[in-house]
C-alpha cells in the first residue's frame, strides 16, 4: 500500500497551511513547446540513475530511467511520475510500495517496453506544496537538463501522480498546458495550486468513490475545470455502485481536437492501484496502468 498511516492528518495539515489558493508560479524559463531537443543525434549525457540540480536556490534531485537499447536518433516519450505525500522518488521508480518492478512508475514502465524516458522527481519534505511555484520551476529545470542530454519528442511529454503527486500533475496541467501533452490525475486534490487552468490539455481524472482522504467531489471539480477549458459537453458521467468493487470509464464528448477528457471512477478508497473484484492495491491486477497508457499513447508514437 502506498498510503502511510499519517497520510490523512498530513493532507489535512497541508490543506490548512496552503489552502486551495493558487500559489504564484514563475513563468520565466518555461521550456518552449514542440522544439527539437538538443539531445538528439549525440551520445546521451544522462544514463539511468539519480541526478541533482539547482532550482530556486535549492538542491533538487530526480531519478531518470533511460530505455534499454537507447537510440540517440529516436525521439522518446518523456513521462514524469510524482510521488504521494510521504513517498519518495525511489518508491515511484521501483514500485516497491505496491509490487516491485511491476508497479514501477505507476505500472507504466513495463507497458512502455522501452519507448519512453521516465522521470521520478523528489519533492521537498516528501510533498509538492509548490510554494511560490518552486516545484513547477523545478520541472522546468528538469526538462532543460533532460532534453539537453537525451533525445525527447517534445510533443510527447506527460505527467501523472497519486494523491499529492496528482495535485502536482494538476498544477502542471494548469500552468504548463502548452508544454505537456496530457496529464493523469489519480485521486488528487487542489494542494499544489492552479495558476492558469484556462488552456486546453488532455486530461485523465481517476478517483475512488469512498476516498476519505481527498474526497471524490474534489476530484470531480478538478476534472470539470478541464471539461470547460477543453470545450467538452458537460455531463455527470456514470460511476460504479458502492460495494461493486468495479470501475467505470467515461470519455467526454464535444472536446476540442486533441484535448480529450476521460473520467475513471472506481469503488474503493484512497488507493493508487485499484483492482476489480477485490479490495486494496494490486500491482499485477490493477486496471489503471493500462487506462493511463492507452490515454497517453493515443496522441501518436514516439
Amino acid at each position: 500500500m502506498v498510503k502511510k498511516k499519517s497520510l490523512w492528518s498530513a493532507v489535512v495539515a497541508a490543506l490548512l497551511v496552503f489552502g486551495t489558493g493558487a500559489p504564484a508560479l514563475a513563468e520565466e524559463g518555461a521550456p518552449a513547446p514542440a522544439a527539437p531537443t538538443s539531445g538528439c543525434g549525440k551520445a546521451p549525457a544522462l544514463s539511468s540513475g539519480t541526478y541533482t540540480i539547482q532550482s530556486g536556490g535549492k538542491n533538487r534531485s530526480f531519478i531518470v530511467r533511460v530505455p534499454d537499447g537507447y537510440d540517440r536518433n529516436r525521439p522518446y516519450r518523456l513521462i514524469f511520475g510524482f510521488h504521494w505525500l510521504g513517498g519518495t522518488a525511489t518508491d515511484v521508480s521501483t514500485g516497491r510500495t505496491v509490487e516491485t518492478g511491476t508497479w514501477a512508475y505507476y505500472g507504466l514502465q513495463r507497458l512502455a517496453n522501452n519507448s519512453a524516458v521516465f522521470v521520478a522527481p523528489q519533492g521537498l519534505n516528501n510533498g509538492w506544496a509548490n510554494s511560490g511555484g518552486e516545484d513547477v520551476a523545478f520541472v522546468d529545470a528538469m526538462l532543460r537538463r533532460i532534453e539537453d542530454g537525451l533525445c525527447v519528442d517534445t510533443t510527447q511529454r506527460f505527467a501523472l501522480g497519486f494523491s499529492y503527486g496528482a495535485a502536482m500533475s494538476y498544477a502542471l496541467a494548469c500552468s504548463r498546458a502548452t508544454v505537456f501533452r496530457a496529464v493523469a490525475v489519480q485521486s488528487g486534490g487542489l494542494l499544489s495550486g492552479c495558476v492558469g487552468g484556462t488552456q486546453p490539455i488532455a486530461y485523465l481524472g481517476v478517483h475512488g468513490l469512498r476516498d476519505n482522504v481527498l474526497g471524490i467531489s474534489g476530484g470531480r471539480s478538478l476534472r470539470d475545470r478541464f471539461v470547460r477549458a477543453n470545450g467538452c459537453t458537460a455531463q455527470n458521467p456514470p460511476e460504479p455502485a458502492q460495494g461493486s468493487l468495479s470501475h467505470r470509464v467515461t470519455t467526454y464528448a464535444g472536446c476540442s481536437a486533441g484535448h480529450p477528457v476521460t473520467w475513471a471512477a472506481f469503488d474503493e478508497g484512497h488507493i493508487a492501484a485499484p483492482q476489480d473484484g477485490a479490495p486494496g492495491d494490486s500491482g499485477s491486477r490493477t486496471w489503471l496502468p493500462a487506462e493511463v497508457w492507452k490515454f497517453f499513447t493515443q496522441f501518436g508514437s514516439a
